[in-house]
């Protein structure tokens, strides 16, 4: 098929949604949205469509289906397997990695993948001095911080060394940071590739009109597989009613994380509910630098306050489970499960405000409108202001949209904030506690520890897991972190979320994955 063809068909996709993007959808008894174009519904705007530029599961939805990485994770699991690399052999000492790539595949510009593609992507996000470097910003380079050097053996052998023994390697591979771009189209598009993006993915890229949609087209020359769907069309519909009355009308085939308070709206024939545990945490970052919760007693009565079994059966209709600690049950191997979570004991927390003499202390609260894995933001951010609120605390509550929020959010909260909702979904033990509870993960570093939390001891426990060749020995090293970090608590733990997804009854072949993605090659609309 031509290229015309093929672009010809992406645009008559963008043709036939516009006028259900644009608010001129027929009555809901009768919207239908096209045949072979699968309309998503999406919690937020995407901010980048450059995967080493982006955090945001949101964004990692769609990227996942236009680019890929050398590992992938294996179906309903977090296994990685072979992706844009067949095989892969580890030295011995295991700080070599040398990957056997996959023949014959090309970018969606018909520029090749190949050993020399890999390089300029892993030396473009970790090189300061790469003459590409100034594309970002890399937020989540701290995932390939253990490469040392990426060498082109041949067009099909590409070489990692690192500096030390990496136990996530593989699983970083296969997160979207590690999904690969085309080194063409970052030179021609320069800062403005994250608008421009061109993969090797099952889908193709087409139009991404802001607050409206993204649009992606079936990839012809694909080397696998093909996709099912001539196209798919992501629309950002942040207020979760908006998507729910969408989803009803028919204006959507897909929408993700349904609010708990509607999933009944959905239990007829012509809808299917989609859940997967998965590696999720949702917690309150609480700042530990200055105000209040420089005060550990004040971050544990936050602990003890908050009735999360309250939260997760009333707020989340039992859509989650309590939070213990930092690490998700889901890393069965590595979870510490002698935990227990903080009980709401709300005279304990009253006794230990006393004990800090700091009754009717005032709280600034950052809460966000919806955003990647937030849940039910807003009910759980009021329901939370009332628990505290109830032991003495004065709380109050400052609403962001997504975008906005992370950028206040992530560069830290000092002379801001005293607290932050927060969510995190990860692919390995190593990874949510390393970014966000280490000394040298602080925003100026460039990390995610916007609560500035410090602990000489999880910081040694971190680093010692991470390079650990055994698994046994990882898992003890984490669950020591866990206990640790229970107990300074600079977080209040909330919840483990088991993601959701509704999908109409011309929807076929969809499953929620555990890596929370939304990996759509095989689903077929009709």
């Amino acid at each position: 098929m031509t290229l015309i063809n093929r672009t010809r068909r992406g645009l008559l996709a963008v043709t036939a949604v516009a006028a259900l993007t644009l608010g001129l959808q027929p009555h809901p008894a009768t919207a239908q949205t096209p045949a072979d174009v699968l309309i998503v519904g999406q919690i937020a705007e995407p901010k980048s469509l450059d995967p080493a530029a982006v955090t945001a599961v949101n964004d990692f939805r769609i990227l996942v289906n236009v680019y890929e990485g050398l590992t992938r994770y294996e179906d309903g699991t977090l296994q990685p397997g072979p992706g844009l690399a067949t095989a892969w052999d580890i030295s011995d000492d295991g700080t070599v990695y040398t990957f056997t790539l996959r023949d014959g595949v090309t970018f969606h510009d018909g520029t090749p993948f190949n050993a020399e593609a890999v390089k300029f992507n892993f030396d473009r996000m970790l090189d300061e001095d790469h003459p590409y470097h100034d594309t970002g910003p890399f937020p989540l380079a701290f995932f390939f911080g253990a490469v040392e050097k990426t060498e082109a053996i041949d067009d099909l052998t590409v070489r990692f060394t690192l500096n030390e023994p990496y136990a996530p390697f593989l699983s970083n591979l296969a997160y979207p940071t590690g999904l690969l771009v085309s080194p063409e189209a970052v030179k021609a598009n320069g800062a403005d590739f994250g608008r421009n993006p061109v993969g090797t993915g099952p889908f193709k890229f087409v139009e991404w009109k802001s607050n409206e949609r993204v649009v992606i087209d079936r990839y012809d020359d694909y080397w696998g597989e093909a996709a099912g769907a001539q196209a798919v069309v992501f629309r950002p519909i942040t207020d979760a009613n908006t998507r729910v009355a969408e989803m009803l009308a028919g204006g959507i085939d897909m929408m993700v994380e349904v609010p708990p308070t509607s999933i009944n709206q959905f239990q007829g024939d012509e809808y299917t509910i989609h859940e997967q545990a998965g590696p999720h945490l949702w917690f309150l970052i609480l700042n530990t630098k200055e105000g209040p919760f420089a005060d550990v007693k004040l971050r544990q009565a936050a602990n003890y306050a908050i009735n999360k079994e309250a939260i997760v059966n009333d707020v989340l209709e039992g859509t989650a489970t309590v939070a213990a600690g930092p690490t998700p049950p889901a890393f069965a191997w590595a979870y510490n499960d002698e935990l227990a979570s903080y009980p709401h004991d709300p005279e304990k927390a009253r006794q230990l405000i006393a004990e800090a003499g700091a009754e009717g202390t005032e709280l600034t609260f950052y809460v966000t409108e919806g955003g990647s894995g937030m849940l039910d933001p807003v009910p759980m951010g009021t329901a939370i202001q009332a628990d505290l609120e109830a032991v003495g605390f004065d709380v109050a509550i400052e609403t962001y949209e997504w975008n906005t929020f992370l950028g206040e959010v992530n560069p830290g909260l000092e002379g801001k904030a005293d607290m932050a909702e927060m969510a995190w979904m990860t692919n390995d033990p190593d990874t949510l506690p390393y970014l966000t509870l280490r000394t040298e993960a602080l925003p100026d570093n460039g990390g995610f520890n916007s609560g500035y939390y410090s602990n000489e001891k999880v910081d040694e426990l971190l680093e010692s897991a991470r390079t650990a060749t055994d698994q046994e020995e990882r898992a003890r090293l984490y669950r020591e972190m866990q206990a640790i970090v229970h107990e300074d608590a600079p977080w209040v733990f909330v919840a483990n979320w088991k993601q959701n997804a509704v999908t109409s009854d011309r929807v076929e072949n969809f499953d929620l994955q555990p890596s929370f993605l939304l990996n759509l090659q095989g689903v077929v609309k009709n």
